[in-house]
């Protein structure tokens, strides 16, 4: 996948990869020709924290963070 967004080409959509990693692979497409080693190295730690769980573990709290926020709103509500 990291070769084929090097290319500029875009990858499939049914790769397993998590949505952080396809959207830095995807960056690396759009930058394409003028990829940088920036966009590289965000790649390879997105694939990392894809395989150590880590992005998962963010997006979790995340949304653990919005519900809570939701679920004061609604105490409040009249």
């Amino acid at each position: 996948m990291l070769e084929q967004a090097l290319e500029g080409r875009g990858g499939r959509s049914e790769t397993g990869l998590d949505q952080e990693t396809r959207s830095a692979l995807s960056a690396i497409a759009r930058a394409y020709p003028d990829v940088t080693d920036e966009h590289v190295e965000a790649a390879r730690q997105a694939f990392s924290g894809q395989l150590d769980g880590s992005n998962a573990a963010r997006r979790r709290a995340e949304l653990d963070r919005k519900l809570a926020e939701r679920a004061a709103q609604l105490k409040r509500a009249p």
